[in-house]
């Protein structure tokens, strides 16, 4: 349980830049506090663009 609220938690997680320290350590290193932060998600904001396949070769058989 401990393990996932470290992770879940943003000072419980492994800073970035040095992940032997969690962002919690490193604020206190330097005499610091989170007031603010955006969260973003992997492929968050990605438009995958969705083709017709059957549209694309009848489009290009009446080019030719």
């Amino acid at each position: 349980m401990k393990k996932f609220t470290g992770e879940v938690s943003l000072t419980g997680q492994p800073f970035v830049m040095e992940p032997s320290k969690t962002v919690g350590q490193l604020l206190k290193e330097h005499n610091a506090e989170v007031t603010g932060f955006i969260r973003f998600e992997v492929g968050e904001g990605i438009e995958k663009v969705e083709t017709d396949f059957a549209a694309e070769v009848a489009a290009m058989s009446k080019q030719s």
